[in-house]
């Protein structure tokens, strides 16, 4: 199978290799997906890499911002990742907790699991936008940082590519809303099947557009 690739700006080491002149050996990245989406979870990946494979590089070339990449690309270098990586976690806050908790303590929520399903945890975290002030690990948060860091580019593609096969299974749980196809994203076919059936359990209902679905449905 080739690999898939594209012209786009590729993330790179920079930031690990100053960080492994630093002393760090075992580096994180975090990522999430599914943040603006109008149903289904939240979804958040920790990555370590081997940094001292000196053809990572290469090895991930086609690794990038999951939102700049296909649903090919990313299923590609995801396994790729897998291959590869030291490590690996996933965690899921579900739509009900990004309503209860809101959205930002229900991403970081995640985050934080996904560090416990990492197992051996890391000595410095690289995190896409939000920092964890209440994880007691020393951490590097960078606006577009899954644009610019290729650990939190892996993350980014594994976030993605699990919280997919999660919004196809839940397609089948609640047909009619195509969430295999938009991923519970606000799409005018979302719209329209929130506008017809009105929202199902996995729908974030603290959001304004099936808020105000529901109320127009009492």
């Amino acid at each position: 199978m080739r690999r898939p690739v594209d012209g786009k700006h590729r993330p790179d080491l920079a930031v690990e290799r100053k960080l492994l002149g630093d002393g760090c050996s075992r580096i994180a990245g975090l990522d999430e997906a599914g943040r603006g989406a109008w149903a289904g979870p939240v979804v958040a990946a920790a990555v370590v890499l081997p940094l001292d494979h000196s053809d990572l590089a290469k090895s991930l070339a086609g690794v990038r911002d999951s939102k700049q990449m296909t649903s090919v690309q990313r299923e590609f270098w995801a396994s790729a990742i897998r291959q590869i990586a030291l490590g690996i976690g996933l965690g899921v806050a579900s739509s009900q907790e990004v309503d209860h908790e809101g959205l930002i303590a229900a991403t970081r929520e995640a985050m934080a699991r996904a560090l416990v399903d990492l197992g051996e945890q890391p000595e410095h975290l690289l995190i896409d936008h939000l920092p964890l002030p209440e994880i007691p690990l020393p951490q590097t948060v960078l606006t577009r940082g899954d644009a610019r860091v290729l650990s939190i580019a892996a993350a980014s593609v594994i976030a993605k590519v699990a919280r997919d096969h999660m919004m196809v299974d839940l397609d089948e749980h609640h047909p009619g809303y195509g969430f295999a196809r938009h991923k519970g994203y606000g799409t005018p076919q979302h719209r329209t099947a929130l506008t017809h059936l009105g929202p199902c359990p996995s729908h974030r209902f603290s959001y304004a557009p099936v808020a105000a679905c529901l109320s127009s449905t009492d």
